[in-house]
């Protein structure tokens, strides 16, 4: 990842809001959270980049992120 476009904002990452309504889901958040601060706070550790996503590991948790549009994708729990 080497290109200048290879890294993500994390001031710039979103999502909507039938993605928030997921993300929760997926990692059992409870209805007053924002899954995007959380997933911001475990921010880290390796990126990669295949395609047109990042996707990151973090405390068990693998994070897809869109590169183009730092669009939060989704986010599940690592068994």
């Amino acid at each position: 990842m080497n290109k200048k476009d290879d890294f993500i904002v994390l001031d710039k990452l979103h999502t909507t809001k039938l993605g928030e309504e997921h993300i929760g889901k997926n990692l059992n958040l409870s209805e007053n959270a924002e899954p995007v601060e959380y997933l911001k706070e475990r921010a880290g550790g390796e990126i990669s980049r295949v395609g047109k996503n990042f996707y990151f590991s973090a405390e068990n948790v693998l994070i897809t992120i869109n590169a183009g549009s730092s669009t939060l994708i989704t986010a599940h729990r690592q068994k």
